[in-house]
């Protein structure tokens, strides 16, 4: 990539776009573009052609996906699977079709099978059954992945893919029915703490291990593929580090310096008994984590308090 690059990243102000989009312009990237939903819905196939054919892209960051946790997952399958692949192949096809120098592909670990080996390696792809709770979004994200594969085989277009694990940080979603665990629990422990309320209560048993990636290491990672990195396999992005959701839980807790008591509810799913990336690829390409989660937690809790009343906390 050069510094002059036109770079749209589609779905700049999330928690994944915005941070790349941090990163970009920290680098010297200053030609960056984004759209907000109302100025641009991905699911229109002529709105999307309509962008292109005016803003005439270089480079394209696929950040934007209907995202959410298990809740949402189990609840609305149909919509994360339509809409996400809406999304993907509305902005693949046009990025081939408008000679784009390059694109990156964002998915997610869920991708993986609900069994798959631990640490889980990119070419255990496919091998297994899905996690059922986040199935519709995986697949969809696997069919995005395996898009730009073929995109690159056939044509030869540079298109990249990366899998980053679960991650956190400033711009998260904090509304209950509908983040992951990292932002529930900050939202949680600090509104117990507020009203001091004796008890907090998190879902399912505590037990399972998961691996968290501060955002704004993501986004350095992204970067640093887009500029080092051209291979048709996807890439796994992440520490290569776990905790159990009980530990992680009494991190946060501690952070907020919340007082009061957690309470398990067994009847609430665990969701994958373990999830943690195989980082070994990256690692040898030459890219490693900075941000410990002890500190990412605390910068994480910073952000919120400081912006707790735009945050997006759902109703």
């Amino acid at each position: 990539m050069n510094k002059t690059d036109k770079i749209y990243v589609a779905g700049h102000r999330g928690l994944v776009g915005s941070a790349i989009v941090r990163n970009l312009k920290a680098k010297g990237y200053e030609n960056v573009i984004g759209r907000t939903h109302s100025e641009l819905d991905l699911t229109n196939q002529a709105a999307v052609k309509e962008f292109f054919e005016t803003i005439r892209p270089d480079v394209v960051v696929l950040a934007a996906a209907k995202v959410g946790g298990i809740n949402a997952n189990n609840t609305a399958p149909a919509e994360f699977a339509y809409e996400n692949m809406q999304i993907q192949c509305n902005v693949i096809k046009c990025s081939h079709d408008y000679n784009l120098k390059k694109l990156l592909f964002l998915g997610s670990t869920c991708i993986y099978p609900k069994m798959a080996p631990q640490p889980i390696p990119e070419d255990a792809l496919l091998t297994g059954p899905l996690e059922e709770t986040n199935e519709a979004y995986a697949i969809a994200k696997i069919a995005g992945l395996e898009m730009c594969k073929f995109f690159k085989r056939q044509y030869g277009d540079d298109f990249i893919s990366c899998m980053p694990t679960n991650l956190y940080g400033p711009y998260d979603n904090y509304d209950l029915q509908g983040s992951h665990v990292m932002p529930a629990m900050i939202r949680k422990f600090h509104e117990a703490k507020k009203s001091n309320a004796p008890t907090v209560e998190l879902w399912g048993t505590g037990a399972p291990l998961r691996e968290f990636l501060h955002v704004d290491d993501m986004a350095d990672a992204c970067v640093f593929l887009l500029e080092n990195y051209s291979g048709e396999s996807h890439v796994n992005i992440g520490t290569g580090k776990e905790v159990t959701i009980k530990e992680l839980a009494l991190m946060v807790k501690k952070t907020v310096d919340y007082q009061g008591e957690i309470v398990w509810n067994h009847d609430m799913p665990d969701g994958t008994p373990r999830k943690l990336t195989d980082v070994s690829r990256l690692h040898q390409l030459g890219w490693k984590h900075k941000i410990e989660l002890e500190e990412g937690i605390q910068s994480a809790y910073d952000w919120f308090r400081e912006n707790v009343e735009t945050a997006r906390m759902g109703n």
